[in-house]
């Protein structure tokens, strides 16, 4: 009788997870992916050793304005006065630790992910040379803003097609010393910033490096085909704009003076993570902030998916932008380039223990302020001291 039992245990089990298993790959199949997927070839991560050696010096900083900020993405000074943009839409300045919101750029509600477009993402700040602040809003375009009076002008609207294209992810920007030319990202024309994340997975190529003139009022398109370009910063010579490339973890710059002037090439390629903004560093090199690591030795996970948009398709059928973002392994790194994009130094937070989603490396006074596009706080780290 037990193995009659078992042989109708077995063709129960066998017949259950059939009819378990292909209703789910149909529904697998049926279901829309929100992304279009394209195979993307990186090379093998390079290996962290050396001057990328893991290490835990980041856990030195020390969190500042904990819990009264949302997403300090980017950072500037004016003296010592602190400025930055926050994922509910504001403009805050901090003085003598005091924070007061001066400028907004879109409207409240803000909190939600639908209420982004209106609410408005300030990202990229800097500061011109009339110490007015230039501000890149993710949804709305690119603006001045007076720090005094908080007032805030618009110089390129995210509704004006530029070249037949809209801009959907205005990011970054870079300043001259004059202030007569804003180097600046629109990271793509078809996903938003609240979608950051099917642009990197999709390997979306339609991200540019825009120019404005603020004498001509002119914009013009100087690289396009990029794949999710993110942190700009011109060169201390300002004969060159660096110009990261997020989705394929390099760095490209363009020439904008000069007898190169109009040409392009690559500065870094094949980074240890994916790179989010770059500044100045005192030292006449870069600081440049990862959003993500790419561990070798150690498991990859963009790496490992980035030849695979089957494997793409699945997870975005059955899973939403914020669910996958809680696989995303929590490592925080900062580099220092030199000013041929050799590495000079890392900081790492293995786990993100203290500095967590670190986005922007901004150096003052010996300091290092970390924004992050994520935490509700902004980090300083004592470079004397590390």
């Amino acid at each position: 009788g037990s193995t009659y039992s078992s042989k109708v245990f077995r063709v129960t089990f066998l017949t259950l997870a059939v009819s378990l298993t292909v209703p789910l790959l149909g529904v697998t199949v049926l279901l829309d992916c929100p992304i279009d997927p394209q195979p993307i070839s990186l090379k093998e991560p390079p290996l962290l050793t050396g001057v990328l050696e893991p290490n835990i010096k980041l856990r030195k900083a020390e969190r500042l304005w904990e819990n009264q900020l949302v997403g300090p993405e980017s950072i500037v000074n004016i003296g010592d006065v602190l400025f930055t943009g926050t994922a509910d839409g504001k403009i805050i300045k901090i003085e003598d630790g005091e924070i007061q919101t001066i400028a907004r750029i879109g409207h409240g509600p803000c909190g939600n992910r639908e209420d982004e477009p209106t609410c408005g993402r300030p990202l990229g700040i800097r500061v011109g040379p009339n110490n007015t602040l230039f501000v890149a809003d993710a949804y709305y375009g690119l603006y001045e803003v007076n720090p005094g009076t908080g007032e805030t002008k618009m110089l390129v609207s995210t509704k004006t097609l530029i070249e037949g294209q809209k801009l959907s992810f205005v990011n970054d920007l870079t300043v001259t010393q004059d202030g007569r030319k804003i180097y600046f990202t629109d990271s793509s024309s078809k996903w938003q910033r609240r979608d950051y994340l099917f642009l990197i997975m999709e390997g979306t190529d339609d991200g540019r490096l825009l120019e404005y003139d603020t004498v001509t009022k002119e914009v013009k398109v100087l690289m396009m085909g990029l794949r999710f370009p993110n942190g700009v910063q011109l060169s201390p010579a300002e004969d060159f704009v660096l110009v990261q490339e997020t989705t394929m973890a390099r760095i490209r710059r363009y020439y904008v003076s000069g007898l190169m002037k109009g040409g392009a090439d690559m500065f870094v390629e094949n980074m240890p993570g994916l790179p989010d903004n770059i500044r100045l560093s005192s030292s006449g090199g870069y600081w440049v902030a990862m959003a993500a690591v790419r561990p070798n030795p150690g498991f990859s996970v963009l790496d490992f998916l980035s030849e695979k948009p089957w494997i793409k398709r699945m997870i975005f059928k059955l899973l939403s932008q914020e669910t996958v973002t809680k696989f995303v392994p929590k490592y925080s790194l900062v580099v220092e380039l030199s000013e041929t994009g050799s590495y000079r130094r890392s900081f790492h937070d293995p786990n993100g223990v203290t500095v967590a989603y670190v986005s922007e490396a901004h150096e003052h006074n010996g300091y290092l302020y970390l924004g992050s596009f994520r935490s509700p706080f902004i980090c300083r780290l004592n470079l004397q001291h590390v």
